[in-house]
């Protein structure tokens, strides 16, 4: 049976048209103790080594995945997959794009479990989940910080881009123009990322 990350990666692949990717399973590094998720890059000069670090617990087959757990695992994934995406397409990758990206993978596989129009796809569910990821939030780092300012940007544009994609796609039952959205949106690069969600 596949293993949880590899459940996400696939569904990542597919919401967004990927080509295949080395599975996530092979540069997982399980780690113990209250470290969250963390994807660690060294750019070789021949290529890039990748190392996803999850919480042990996460990965077992039984374990039940409390919902920050899991929002753990898809911003790992998500990272994970990112990265590999741009280096197959030779582009570059800024932290913020991965944030703000592994803020709306997480919208989209809880929400809509990663397909647009997926069947089980429920408005008020969507609507809970959205205040859950963008409005009952705390930050690790502090205002002011480097990260702490990522991920609020982050965190900022990801609630407009996905209010946009519910107000103007899921409530309209739009999912195909939705998943171009989401797709190119995917592809774009940083500054074309910010100026879709500052649309909307």
């Amino acid at each position: 049976m596949p293993t949880l990350p590899t459940r996400i990666q696939e569904r990542l692949r597919r919401t967004y048209g990927l080509e295949e990717a080395p599975l996530v399973d092979d540069f997982i590094t399980p780690t113990d103790g209250p470290a969250r998720e963390a994807l660690l890059v060294r750019d070789t000069g021949d290529g890039l080594e990748l190392a996803l670090h999850l919480p042990r617990r996460v990965l077992r087959e039984d374990a039940a995945v409390s919902l920050d757990e899991l929002c753990q695992v898809v911003e790992g994934v998500s990272h994970f997959v990112y990265v590999v995406e741009r280096a197959r397409r030779e582009l570059p990758a800024t932290c913020l794009e991965l944030e703000l990206q592994a803020e709306i993978d997480k919208y989209m596989l809880l929400a809509h479990g990663g397909a647009p129009g997926r069947r089980g796809y429920e408005p008020k569910r969507a609507a809970q989940i959205q205040k859950i990821l963008f409005e009952r939030v705390s930050f690790a780092h502090p205002e002011g910080t480097e990260p702490g300012d990522r991920y609020r940007i982050a965190n900022s544009l990801a609630a407009r881009f996905v209010r946009r994609l519910e107000d103007r796609f899921s409530a309209r039952g739009r999912f195909e123009a939705m998943r171009s959205l989401l797709r190119r949106f995917y592809a774009a690069g940083q500054a074309e990322k910010l100026e879709l969600a500052q649309a909307a």
